[in-house]
């Protein structure tokens, strides 16, 4: 007895081997929505991570055709206090970890407030969000400029305004050396706040009202409930915002750039802008480049040392 087809369709030889190819075209296509991501991430990242560290190993001057092989003696000149490049380089990170130390803590506590101060139902509420992530959209040469002329020591409205106040009205701000630092570190919380504002905000949004009601039902108070429900609720996003903010501050060079020069002295010029200046302006790229990875072994150890504090806060509670 033979078995018959229903449909009366007979099957068609070689579908198999299509079959496998849609299979096989369906495994590549991943990979081909990869490929642009891929294609940057290699030219833009990879290799230049690659090429930096083979050019730390050189006295590499780019203005000369003889590029002679030196090993770590680059690296080994940051650390011989005899070296050319011992004292400035030292005196950079300095600035640096100054700049961190003051930027980096309000950083972190501003936008907290500010979003906690957003996350409330008011009127215009959206606009008033828009208004302090509005600076964020700006250049830092926009912004470093802008400032530059508004606390200028002679035009500068900042002055002006101070003894409208009846306040001293002649402060340098940009060419003293704490005056300095108050307007790079003022300049900066201004102008990128609002990133992180947003993404605090977007973290309350997302914390369960019922643990709030509980709390207030336990006789929690204000303070009470951001410690118990707030802040373990934000600990994920606020490590996040504290290794990008510390990052993100270690590579500030714009506003020093532009708005002090590095000045008074070398007072202000941190470790980006004294790679920058080192590579680019002296064209001692094996020591600017050898200088970059120093920097970037620090901030790999400061980022280890923020994923041990909240995992060991974690530990703590649990």
């Amino acid at each position: 007895m033979t078995s018959t087809n229903p449909a009366g369709v007979l099957p068609v030889a070689g579908r198999a081997p299509a079959r496998r190819g849609l299979q096989s075209h369906g495994r590549a296509t991943p990979w081909l929505f990869l490929a642009p991501y891929l294609l940057i991430f290699g030219g833009f990242v990879a290799l230049p991570v690659v090429l930096g560290l083979w050019m730390s190993l050189y006295r590499w001057d780019y203005t000369l055709p003889r590029k002679p092989f030196v090993g770590l003696e680059n690296y080994t000149d940051l650390l011989d206090p005899g070296s050319t490049t011992f004292g400035p380089f030292w005196q950079a990170m300095q600035a640096t970890g100054v700049f961190m130390a003051l930027s980096v803590p309000l950083l972190l506590v501003v936008p907290l407030l500010v979003a906690m101060l957003m996350n409330g139902r008011f009127p215009g509420r959206n606009f008033f969000r828009a208004v302090y992530f509005a600076p964020y959209v700006l250049g830092v040469a926009v912004v470093a400029v802008l400032w530059r002329y508004l606390l200028d020591t002679n035009i500068g409205l900042v002055n002006y305004y101070l003894e409208v106040l009846g306040l001293p009205g002649d402060t340098a701000w940009l060419t003293s050396t704490i005056p300095a630092w108050t307007s790079l570190v003022g300049v900066t919380v201004w102008w990128t706040l609002g990133l992180n504002a947003v993404i605090y905000l977007a973290a309350l949004q997302d914390i369960p009202a019922d643990l709030y009601e509980s709390a207030r039902m336990d006789g929690a108070n204000a303070w009470q409930q951001f410690w118990a429900v707030t802040l373990p609720g934000l600990r994920p996003v606020l490590m996040f915002v504290m290794i990008n903010t510390i990052i993100a501050s270690a590579n500030m060079f714009g506003q020093s750039f532009l708005m002090t020069q590095g000045g008074p002295g070398r007072e202000t010029r941190t470790a980006i802008y004294l790679i920058a200046e080192e590579g680019l302006r002296n064209f001692q790229m094996g020591s600017a480049a050898a200088m970059s990875y120093v920097l970037t072994v620090a901030l790999v150890l400061l980022s280890v040392i923020v994923f041990w504090l909240f995992r060991e806060r974690k530990e703590k509670e649990s």
